[in-house]
């Protein structure tokens, strides 16, 4: 198991929050309260091959990803 620990910004108050994402596996796409204001976050997560490198986006629940 491949743990990546990131800080993320709450796109709806703007509060840091930790969280943790297993890369060992496939592309996630995941949703996480705000340990603050209590609305739901959307995390996705994308594993680039090619690059090696894992790219992690975040939205409200009422945003699309670009």
């Amino acid at each position: 198991m491949q743990l990546l620990h990131q800080t993320i910004i709450c796109p709806f108050c703007g509060h840091p929050t930790h969280i943790t994402v297993d890369t060992s596996g496939e592309d996630q796409d995941d949703f996480e309260d705000c340990s603050n204001c209590c609305n739901p976050i959307h995390i996705k997560m994308h594993k680039d091959e090619q690059h090696r490198s894992v790219q992690i986006f975040v939205d409200a629940d009422d945003e699309q990803f670009y």
